[in-house]
Protein backbone atom coordinates (compact mmCIF):
# COMPACT_ATOMS: atom_id res chain seq x y z
CA UNK A 1 0.00 0.00 0.00
CA UNK A 2 1.18 3.54 -0.77
CA UNK A 3 2.72 5.05 2.40
CA UNK A 4 0.73 7.75 4.13
CA UNK A 5 0.26 9.40 7.51
CA UNK A 6 -2.94 9.35 9.54
CA UNK A 7 -4.51 11.77 12.01
CA UNK A 8 -5.51 9.82 15.15
CA UNK A 9 -8.59 12.01 15.65
CA UNK A 10 -9.90 11.07 12.21
CA UNK A 11 -8.80 7.44 12.50
CA UNK A 12 -10.98 7.14 15.61
CA UNK A 13 -14.11 8.00 13.60
CA UNK A 14 -16.21 5.31 11.98
CA UNK A 15 -17.43 5.42 8.41
CA UNK A 16 -14.56 7.18 6.67
CA UNK A 17 -11.02 6.72 5.41
CA UNK A 18 -8.31 9.34 5.07
CA UNK A 19 -4.62 9.78 4.50
CA UNK A 20 -1.87 12.37 4.15
CA UNK A 21 0.27 11.23 1.22
CA UNK A 22 3.75 12.69 0.79
CA UNK A 23 6.41 11.92 -1.80
CA UNK A 24 6.92 8.19 -1.18
CA UNK A 25 5.47 5.29 -3.14
CA UNK A 26 4.99 6.69 -6.64
CA UNK A 27 6.52 6.52 -10.10
CA UNK A 28 7.49 10.12 -10.88
CA UNK A 29 11.11 11.09 -11.53
CA UNK A 30 13.41 14.04 -10.86
CA UNK A 31 12.01 16.95 -8.86
CA UNK A 32 8.67 15.12 -8.70
CA UNK A 33 10.05 11.90 -7.21
CA UNK A 34 8.21 9.78 -6.49
CA UNK A 35 4.56 10.30 -5.52
CA UNK A 36 3.37 13.51 -7.17
CA UNK A 37 -0.42 13.95 -7.09
CA UNK A 38 -0.51 17.30 -8.89
CA UNK A 39 -2.13 17.48 -12.33
CA UNK A 40 -1.13 21.15 -12.39
CA UNK A 41 2.57 20.34 -12.29
CA UNK A 42 4.78 19.86 -15.36
CA UNK A 43 5.32 16.20 -14.51
CA UNK A 44 4.60 13.41 -17.00
CA UNK A 45 0.77 13.21 -16.99
CA UNK A 46 0.88 9.42 -17.15
CA UNK A 47 3.01 9.33 -14.00
CA UNK A 48 0.60 11.67 -12.18
CA UNK A 49 -2.34 9.47 -13.17
CA UNK A 50 -0.56 6.37 -11.87
CA UNK A 51 0.32 8.14 -8.63
CA UNK A 52 -3.27 9.24 -8.13
CA UNK A 53 -4.47 5.71 -8.88
CA UNK A 54 -2.20 4.44 -6.12
CA UNK A 55 -3.61 6.96 -3.67
CA UNK A 56 -7.15 5.97 -4.61
CA UNK A 57 -6.30 2.29 -4.22
CA UNK A 58 -4.90 2.93 -0.74
CA UNK A 59 -8.31 4.37 0.17
CA UNK A 60 -10.22 1.56 -1.55
CA UNK A 61 -11.88 3.65 -4.25
CA UNK A 62 -11.79 4.05 -8.02
CA UNK A 63 -9.24 6.55 -9.31
CA UNK A 64 -11.97 8.46 -11.17
CA UNK A 65 -13.46 9.37 -7.78
CA UNK A 66 -10.27 11.05 -6.52
CA UNK A 67 -11.18 14.73 -6.93
CA UNK A 68 -8.82 17.71 -7.00
CA UNK A 69 -9.54 21.40 -7.48
CA UNK A 70 -7.72 24.02 -9.50
CA UNK A 71 -6.47 25.72 -6.36
CA UNK A 72 -6.13 29.51 -6.49
CA UNK A 73 -5.43 30.57 -2.85
CA UNK A 74 -9.00 31.77 -2.36
CA UNK A 75 -11.86 31.26 0.13
CA UNK A 76 -14.00 29.67 -2.59
CA UNK A 77 -15.67 26.40 -1.59
CA UNK A 78 -17.69 23.95 -3.69
CA UNK A 79 -20.23 21.26 -2.76
CA UNK A 80 -19.55 18.04 -4.65
CA UNK A 81 -22.21 15.45 -5.53
CA UNK A 82 -20.43 13.62 -8.36
CA UNK A 83 -17.08 13.56 -10.16
CA UNK A 84 -16.73 16.40 -12.63
CA UNK A 85 -15.71 16.13 -16.24
CA UNK A 86 -13.49 18.63 -18.02
CA UNK A 87 -11.88 21.52 -16.20
CA UNK A 88 -11.46 21.36 -12.44
CA UNK A 89 -13.39 24.01 -10.47
CA UNK A 90 -11.29 26.98 -9.38
CA UNK A 91 -11.65 26.85 -5.60
CA UNK A 92 -9.72 25.86 -2.49
CA UNK A 93 -12.14 23.77 -0.47
CA UNK A 94 -14.80 21.19 -1.13
CA UNK A 95 -17.52 19.40 0.82
CA UNK A 96 -19.60 16.29 0.18
CA UNK A 97 -22.16 13.97 1.73
CA UNK A 98 -21.69 11.32 -0.96
CA UNK A 99 -19.92 8.07 -0.06
CA UNK A 100 -17.09 7.06 -2.37
CA UNK A 101 -16.07 10.56 -3.46
CA UNK A 102 -12.52 11.32 -2.35
CA UNK A 103 -11.99 14.98 -1.46
CA UNK A 104 -8.39 16.12 -1.66
CA UNK A 105 -6.23 19.11 -0.84
CA UNK A 106 -2.97 19.25 -2.80
CA UNK A 107 -0.08 21.09 -1.21
CA UNK A 108 3.66 21.65 -1.12
CA UNK A 109 4.04 23.75 2.06
CA UNK A 110 0.50 25.12 2.29
CA UNK A 111 -1.66 23.49 4.96
CA UNK A 112 -4.07 20.74 3.88
CA UNK A 113 -7.00 20.45 6.28
CA UNK A 114 -9.46 17.56 6.46
CA UNK A 115 -12.84 17.87 8.22
CA UNK A 116 -15.47 15.33 9.23
CA UNK A 117 -18.82 15.24 11.03
CA UNK A 118 -19.57 11.53 10.87
CA UNK A 119 -22.91 11.87 12.65
CA UNK A 120 -24.16 14.05 9.79
CA UNK A 121 -22.08 12.12 7.21
CA UNK A 122 -20.42 15.31 5.95
CA UNK A 123 -16.74 15.70 5.09
CA UNK A 124 -14.60 18.53 3.78
CA UNK A 125 -11.09 19.25 2.54
CA UNK A 126 -9.38 22.64 2.33
CA UNK A 127 -6.12 23.99 0.90
CA UNK A 128 -4.91 26.76 3.19
CA UNK A 129 -1.85 28.73 2.26
CA UNK A 130 -1.42 31.96 4.15
CA UNK A 131 -3.52 33.87 1.61
CA UNK A 132 -6.37 31.38 1.72
CA UNK A 133 -6.31 31.10 5.49
CA UNK A 134 -6.23 34.88 5.87
CA UNK A 135 -9.14 35.30 3.45
CA UNK A 136 -11.30 32.75 5.29
CA UNK A 137 -11.13 29.48 3.35
CA UNK A 138 -11.25 27.38 6.52
CA UNK A 139 -14.33 29.15 7.87
CA UNK A 140 -15.91 28.93 4.40
CA UNK A 141 -15.38 25.17 4.38
CA UNK A 142 -16.98 24.84 7.82
CA UNK A 143 -19.93 27.01 6.70
CA UNK A 144 -20.47 24.82 3.62
CA UNK A 145 -20.41 21.73 5.84
CA UNK A 146 -23.05 23.33 8.08
CA UNK A 147 -25.24 23.94 5.03
CA UNK A 148 -24.92 20.22 4.30
CA UNK A 149 -26.05 19.29 7.81
CA UNK A 150 -22.89 19.31 9.91
CA UNK A 151 -22.47 20.94 13.30
CA UNK A 152 -19.14 22.59 14.18
CA UNK A 153 -19.38 21.23 17.73
CA UNK A 154 -19.34 17.67 16.33
CA UNK A 155 -16.80 18.29 13.60
CA UNK A 156 -13.24 17.00 13.77
CA UNK A 157 -10.46 18.75 11.84
CA UNK A 158 -6.90 17.69 11.10
CA UNK A 159 -4.22 20.09 9.85
CA UNK A 160 -1.84 17.99 7.79
CA UNK A 161 1.84 18.23 6.88
CA UNK A 162 2.83 21.78 5.92
CA UNK A 163 5.64 24.25 6.44
CA UNK A 164 6.23 24.95 10.15
CA UNK A 165 7.44 28.02 12.00
CA UNK A 166 11.11 26.93 12.11
CA UNK A 167 11.21 26.89 8.29
CA UNK A 168 8.88 29.76 7.39
CA UNK A 169 10.88 33.00 7.29
CA UNK A 170 8.93 36.09 6.21
CA UNK A 171 9.42 39.85 6.05
CA UNK A 172 7.72 42.72 7.89
CA UNK A 173 5.48 43.38 4.89
CA UNK A 174 4.05 39.87 5.33
CA UNK A 175 3.22 40.58 8.99
CA UNK A 176 1.46 43.79 7.96
CA UNK A 177 -1.21 41.78 6.11
CA UNK A 178 -2.42 40.17 9.34
CA UNK A 179 -4.55 41.47 12.19
CA UNK A 180 -3.01 43.26 15.17
CA UNK A 181 -4.01 40.37 17.42
CA UNK A 182 -2.04 37.79 15.45
CA UNK A 183 1.29 38.40 17.19
CA UNK A 184 1.34 34.90 18.68
CA UNK A 185 1.87 33.40 15.22
CA UNK A 186 5.08 35.37 14.61
CA UNK A 187 8.45 35.16 16.31
CA UNK A 188 11.74 36.96 15.77
CA UNK A 189 14.10 35.74 13.06
CA UNK A 190 17.35 37.19 11.68
CA UNK A 191 17.46 40.97 11.40
CA UNK A 192 14.00 42.20 10.42
CA UNK A 193 12.90 38.69 9.44
CA UNK A 194 10.05 36.91 11.24
CA UNK A 195 9.09 33.24 11.56
CA UNK A 196 5.44 32.44 10.84
CA UNK A 197 3.42 29.61 12.41
CA UNK A 198 1.12 28.57 9.54
CA UNK A 199 -0.36 25.44 11.19
CA UNK A 200 -0.96 27.32 14.43
CA UNK A 201 -2.70 30.12 12.55
CA UNK A 202 -4.88 27.62 10.69
CA UNK A 203 -5.78 25.82 13.90
CA UNK A 204 -6.81 29.11 15.50
CA UNK A 205 -8.99 30.06 12.53
CA UNK A 206 -10.71 26.66 12.61
CA UNK A 207 -11.41 26.98 16.33
CA UNK A 208 -12.85 30.47 15.78
CA UNK A 209 -15.31 28.82 13.39
CA UNK A 210 -16.60 26.69 16.27
CA UNK A 211 -14.62 23.50 15.66
CA UNK A 212 -13.02 22.67 19.02
CA UNK A 213 -11.58 19.27 18.10
CA UNK A 214 -8.59 20.21 15.93
CA UNK A 215 -5.43 18.14 15.56
CA UNK A 216 -2.22 19.40 13.95
CA UNK A 217 0.22 16.84 12.61
CA UNK A 218 3.86 17.55 13.55
CA UNK A 219 5.41 17.18 10.07
CA UNK A 220 7.31 20.10 8.52
CA UNK A 221 7.25 19.70 4.73
CA UNK A 222 10.28 21.95 4.22
CA UNK A 223 12.46 20.11 6.70
CA UNK A 224 11.52 16.53 5.83
CA UNK A 225 13.08 16.22 2.38
CA UNK A 226 12.59 12.48 1.91
CA UNK A 227 9.00 12.47 3.11
CA UNK A 228 7.31 15.52 1.57
CA UNK A 229 7.33 17.85 -1.41
CA UNK A 230 8.16 21.48 -0.61
CA UNK A 231 7.76 24.44 -2.96
CA UNK A 232 9.93 26.72 -0.81
CA UNK A 233 12.72 24.16 -0.56
CA UNK A 234 12.76 23.68 -4.33
CA UNK A 235 12.83 27.45 -4.90
CA UNK A 236 15.75 27.79 -2.50
CA UNK A 237 17.56 25.06 -4.46
CA UNK A 238 16.91 26.75 -7.82
CA UNK A 239 14.47 24.14 -9.11
CA UNK A 240 11.73 25.30 -11.45
CA UNK A 241 8.84 23.09 -10.33
CA UNK A 242 7.74 20.86 -7.49
CA UNK A 243 5.57 17.85 -6.70
CA UNK A 244 2.34 17.99 -4.72
CA UNK A 245 1.47 16.16 -1.51
CA UNK A 246 -2.10 14.90 -1.25
CA UNK A 247 -4.44 14.96 1.75
CA UNK A 248 -7.51 12.85 1.07
CA UNK A 249 -10.74 11.90 2.83
CA UNK A 250 -13.69 9.72 1.79
CA UNK A 251 -16.94 8.51 3.35
CA UNK A 252 -17.31 4.73 3.34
Amino acid sequence: MTPHDLAPTLTALRGLSHGFFGRRGGVSQGVYATLNAGPGSNDDPAAVLENRARIAAALGVDAAHLLSLHQVHSPRTVHVDEPWSGERPQADAMVTTKPGLVLTALSADCAPVLFADTDARVIGAAHAGWRGALSGVLEACVSEMVRAGAKPSRTVAAVGPCIHRASYEVGPEFRAAFAEGDDAFFSAGRGDRLMFDLPGYCEARIKRAGVANVETLPFDTYGLRDAFHSHRRNVHEGLNDYGRNCAAIVLA
